[in-house]
């Protein structure tokens, strides 16, 4: 009995980098469709306009909490894609930075969390005008934000710990090590800042935050070519 090997199947860097590069795509289209296309149609600044809205657009309102879903899901595919991916690397070090975008995707998935919650008490406005449903349905809204933005946190010091992975990776120019140290200090500043000094605008730290997209279309062009295979 012969035993024959199908290199086709094998895993290689290119296919693990075309995962990861394909699941950062899907993240560009979902979560900022919810954020500047959504959310800014239903969230105002009073609880009762607020209630109103998302009572009025029940099936756009839940649309967004799917968007975040499936956002939720390519976090979890590009975690496990980029350790593939940079594991020739150090891959215990591969594992440690995966393993903090799991921590974050368990952070956000626990601040979407109080959007699903929203949905309970869009029945109980629309048989009346309550105010304390009202404002109960406004609570939600601002305990999603907070609550992913402690999960930003996370997510920025991931970034970092990215960029210095991706320093260490000799088939990966250094430039995006560099852009995703950046990209990942501005995420941690701006959502500290926020809370610890609100007056601040740190606005111009937005630039900061392209590093991961640069990234994500290196991975797609370029690192998608690579063919030396995955090491067990």
């Amino acid at each position: 009995m012969t035993t024959t090997t199908t290199t086709e199947n094998t895993l290689t860097l290119g296919k693990a980098a075309l995962i990861a590069g394909l699941g950062l795509l899907l993240m560009t289209l979902t979560v900022p469709f919810a954020e500047f296309y959504i959310f800014p149609k239903l969230i105002a600044s009073d609880a009762m306009t607020t209630a109103k809205n998302i009572s009025n657009e029940k099936l756009l309102f839940t649309t967004s909490i799917f968007l975040h879903l499936i956002t939720l899901l390519c976090d979890i595919v590009v975690a496990w894609a980029l350790y593939l991916f940079l594991k020739p690397a150090q891959r215990y070090f591969s594992l440690l930075v995966a393993w903090f975008r799991l921590i974050y995707t368990a952070m956000y998935l626990v601040a979407l969390t109080n959007l699903i919650k929203i949905l309970t008490l869009v029945h109980t406005y629309s048989t009346g005008t309550n105010a304390q449903v009202a404002e109960s349905m406004q609570y939600y809204v601002d305990a999603f934000r907070l609550e992913w933005s402690f999960g930003l946190v996370i997510f920025g010091v991931y970034l970092v710990l990215l960029g210095i992975l991706v320093f260490k990776a000799t088939y990966v120019p250094k430039i995006f090590a560099i852009l995703l140290l950046i990209a990942g200090l501005g995420y941690v500043i701006h959502t500290l800042g926020a809370f610890f000094s609100p007056e601040t605008n740190l606005d111009m730290l937005f630039f900061t935050f392209f590093g991961e997209l640069v990234f994500m279309f290196w991975l797609l062009i370029k690192g998608r070519t690579l063919k030396e295979p995955v090491p067990a």
